[in-house]
């Protein structure tokens, strides 16, 4: 290991408590970046960034996109080729944050832990798939070894040699408790129930939102049960319309654009948790296609931006007889359709000037 700045390769829809790792410790972060229907870490792309300086690679298991496993057997198959030729050590960590409590239930025969030589570490969430409140996070080493006893501190001061490796310091043991009384109460095959049953429900609304016919589904049947879908078609709406509409239904479902490289990728995702019944599920899908419904009765785009337009132009419009904004919408209707008769370059430019001005520039 030189002198230079030590490198940590993942990929680019990492979740942000990597960016600050990498700010407080400055490590460099090289990021792989995704690829069109390709969401998660290239393999062959992440061993070809390590060098004598990378300290490790990060596997995520269950991306914070669209739930996906990456290929951990198969880095791990690259990367032991690659140390080999090299003389180099580099290893495996496995963000396993939401899929650490899922995999091992819904598909045991997935490598993606201490199986494989090259993974060190482990880190999973006690507060997602845990089935504990927020607040709880775990990490495993392979071995003592592999965790440098220069990292851990002692103090007797509370009356007994206590060892700490974390950054924080006082903080309640509740978390830690409750998680404790879950492992407990449920072992093995009451997770297995609880995952298993989040993984029908998942695939009970995934059919669902397919039905429609006005979806595509990002997400994978092996990753974390959840349901990430895009519309097919956004040239009349978009995601985030259907977003900001789900919440007169009581509904929060987060739109958002996919990782830098893949950010003409917008998408909805819902995730399933123990609480997320079959019922509800049912009641979601009803849900979206009423909102579909009411944007498709809705004028496109194009056609509110005009209406704005027409009023600022217009102050009559606004006129007590013609208040509504259904008359307004149709001016605007009628307007659209004569700016935009074909190879008229005057109505382009008319339109332009209604319209531009009141686009964010991205459209």
């Amino acid at each position: 290991m030189t002198n230079q700045t030590l490198l940590l390769v993942l990929m680019s829809s990492k979740q942000v408590c990597w960016e600050k790792f990498a700010r407080y410790f400055e490590v460099e972060l090289k990021d792989v970046r995704l690829k069109k229907d390709y969401y998660v870490m290239d393999p062959y792309e992440a061993v070809e960034m390590v060098d004598e300086n990378t300290i490790c690679v990060c596997a995520i298991l269950g991306s914070t996109y669209n739930g996906e496993f990456e290929d951990v057997k198969l880095l791990n198959d690259l990367l032991l080729k690659k140390n080999k030729k090299t003389g180099w050590d580099t290893q495996i960590h496995v963000d396993a944050a939401s899929g650490g409590f899922i995999a091992p239930f819904l598909f045991p025969e997935l490598e993606w832990d201490f199986r494989l030589p090259l993974v060190k570490s482990i880190n999973v969430s006690g507060h997602k798939y845990g089935l504990v409140y927020p607040g709880i996070g775990w990490v495993i080493w392979r071995t003592k070894q592999d965790l440098p006893e220069e990292l851990i501190f002692h103090v007797n001061y509370l009356g007994a040699d206590q060892p700490t490796f974390t950054l924080n310091f006082s903080k309640g043991a509740s978390q830690v408790i409750a998680q404790y009384y879950q492992l407990i109460r449920l072992g093995y095959e009451g997770y297995k129930s609880i995952m298993e049953n989040c993984q029908a429900n998942a695939k009970f609304l995934t059919e669902g939102i397919k039905k429609t016919g006005r979806f595509d589904i990002l997400s994978k049947d092996i990753g974390v049960p959840l349901v990430a879908f895009s519309l097919k078609d956004r040239s009349q709406h978009s995601e985030y319309e259907i977003a900001d509409n789900l919440r007169r239904f009581g509904w929060i479902v987060p739109a958002y654009t996919m990782a830098p490289n893949a950010e003409d990728v917008s998408l909805l995702r819902v995730v399933i948790r123990e609480d997320f019944s079959r019922t509800l599920a049912d009641r979601l899908v009803e849900d979206i296609k009423n909102v579909l419904k009411y944007l498709d009765a809705r004028p496109p785009h194009i056609i509110e931006a005009v209406t704005e337009a027409l009023v600022e132009k217009d102050p009559s419009l606004k006129s007590p007889e013609e208040s509504k904004l259904d008359v307004i919408k149709a001016k605007a209707a009628s307007a659209v359709s004569a700016l935009l008769e074909p190879h008229s370059e005057k109505s382009l430019r008319a339109w332009k000037s209604f319209a531009l001005p009141k686009t964010n520039g991205t459209c």
